[in-house]
């Protein structure tokens, strides 16, 4: 219940009226509650991955995303999403969500959420997602058109490439798997 209060007061306060430039990094400042914690009473891995949807969100209507989708009739879907865990966040302390688009390929973007206390990265997830519309998926570049930006992607990192090849070896993995 705590992600729709969070969701609601997101919305509340108008990411959409205090736009960014499409390469921007957005910031949202959160706390820990009660119910973001595990058994041993911190963040559990997985409401990581929970909070990095609400910095996308966040960042998707702050960065006009939103409004390049709507004229597509695009739904945002996400692919694979990983994480990398540093430190423990415990309950009540305060933290920030800083979210960026870290670049794209001809049909990913990638979106990197920085989980930041005490100016400290405690956790990263990475993104890999798309825009999909009726007739297919919307091209990255065509959407970074939209936005005012280069169509050509900032440089990627090689881990983040050599990521999203692992995902393309996965989903090959995972349909031949569904022939069985």
């Amino acid at each position: 219940m705590n992600l729709w209060f969070r969701l609601f007061l997101m919305l509340l306060r108008r990411p959409w009226r205090r736009p960014v430039p499409g390469l921007s990094t957005t910031t949202i400042k959160m706390r820990v509650w009660p119910l973001d914690l595990d058994f041993n009473r911190h963040v559990t891995n997985g409401r990581y991955f929970t909070l990095a949807d609400l910095g996308r969100m966040d960042y998707v209507l702050r960065s006009g995303a939103f409004r390049a989708a709507l004229r597509h009739r695009a739904i945002p879907v996400v692919g694979d999403v990983c994480g990398k865990f540093r430190r423990e966040l415990k309950l009540f302390e305060r933290f920030e969500v800083r979210t960026r688009m870290l670049g794209w390929d001809e049909k990913w973007s990638f979106v990197e959420h920085c989980f930041v206390k005490d100016g400290r990265v405690i956790a990263m997830v990475v993104m890999r997602g798309l825009f999909r519309s009726r007739s297919g998926t919307v091209p990255p570049a065509e959407l970074a058109r939209e936005l005012g930006m280069d169509e050509l992607s900032p440089p990627l990192p090689q881990w983040l490439t050599e990521w999203s090849k692992s995902c393309d070896g996965l989903s090959t993995q995972l349909r031949q798997m569904e022939t069985l």
